[in-house]
């Protein structure tokens, strides 16, 4: 009944979330005098974005190894930062 009456582009799918994305994104980095706060913040909103539009698009298994990344870079690179007693960590 509804055939031909919307014509999906993926392409401008894509392109509202990146900017709906960078706009969070802008929100989650604060600019003290002594430094900057949220950047692994605004980091993960894209990377998360990225995995929703790969399994959005049927792409499972890449944003399932995407997502094992993101979680152990993520866990390591704290580890790391406790270690050396790095601020914001």
């Amino acid at each position: 009944a509804f055939r031909n009456v919307a014509q999906v582009d993926p392409s401008r799918i894509a392109a509202q979330v990146v900017s709906g994305i960078g706009f969070l994104g802008a929100g989650a980095i604060i600019r003290f005098p002594t430094g900057i706060t949220g950047l692994t913040t605004a980091a993960s909103l894209w990377v998360v974005s990225a995995i929703g539009l790969a399994c959005g698009a049927g792409f499972y298994r890449p944003a399932l190894g995407a997502t094992a990344m993101v979680l152990i870079v993520l866990f390591v690179f704290g580890q790391i930062g406790r270690y050396f007693n790095w601020k914001d960590v």
